[in-house]
C-alpha cells in the first residue's frame, strides 16, 4: 500500500465511530497534493445534507485524534466538507445508493465515437467491475470500469 493509501485508510478508521456517533455518512477520504501543498479530505454527508456547523465539528474532532496520533509524516491542510452535487461515485455502497438515479460517465478514450454518456444508473458489478447504465432511448449501455474515468450524478439546473 502506497503512503498515500495507508494516510486515508488510518482517517476513515478514525472517523468511522465520530460517523457513527453523529448518524452521519463518511463519503470519502482522500490524501492529495495540489502545487506544494498536501491536503487530507474528508467528505461527509447525512440525509438532509451537510451544515458548516457538522462540517467544523467533526474537523475538531478528527484534528484532535490526528494531532494524538500523529501517522502522517508531511504537514498538510485538513478539509471536511460535503461532498458536492457533481460528487464521483468510487464506492460499490455510492453505485448501491444511485441504483436508478441518473448518472454522468466519461471514458478515457472514445467508445462508439463518444467520451461522455448519461443515462439511469441500472447496475454495478463490483467483482466484474462493470457499470451498465439504461440510456436516453432504452438500451443498455456497460462500461468496464478500466475504461472510465468518471462517474457522477448528473444534475440540470
Amino acid at each position: 500500500m502506497s503512503k498515500r493509501e495507508i494516510y486515508e485508510q488510518k482517517t476513515e478508521e478514525i472517523l468511522n465511530p465520530i460517523m457513527e456517533e453523529l448518524e452521519f455518512e463518511l463519503v470519502d477520504v482522500e490524501y492529495v497534493k495540489e502545487g506544494s501543498m498536501w491536503y487530507l479530505r474528508a467528505y461527509i454527508d447525512k440525509p438532509g445534507g451537510i451544515t458548516v456547523n457538522d462540517c467544523e465539528a467533526v474537523s475538531r474532532r478528527l484534528s484532535d485524534i490526528l494531532d494524538e496520533k500523529d501517522f502522517i509524516e508531511d504537514s498538510y491542510v485538513l478539509e471536511v466538507s460535503s461532498p458536492g452535487l457533481g460528487r464521483p461515485l468510487k464506492k460499490e455502497k455510492d453505485y448501491k445508493r444511485n441504483l436508478g438515479k441518473e448518472v454522468e460517465i466519461r471514458t478515457y478514450r472514445m467508445v462508439d465515437k463518444k467520451k461522455e454518456f448519461t443515462g439511469l444508473l441500472d447496475s454495478y458489478d463490483y467483482e466484474a467491475g462493470t457499470v451498465t447504465i439504461e440510456l436516453e432511448d432504452g438500451t443498455m449501455k456497460t462500461f468496464e470500469k478500466g475504461d472510465i474515468a468518471l462517474v457522477r450524478l448528473a444534475f440540470d439546473f
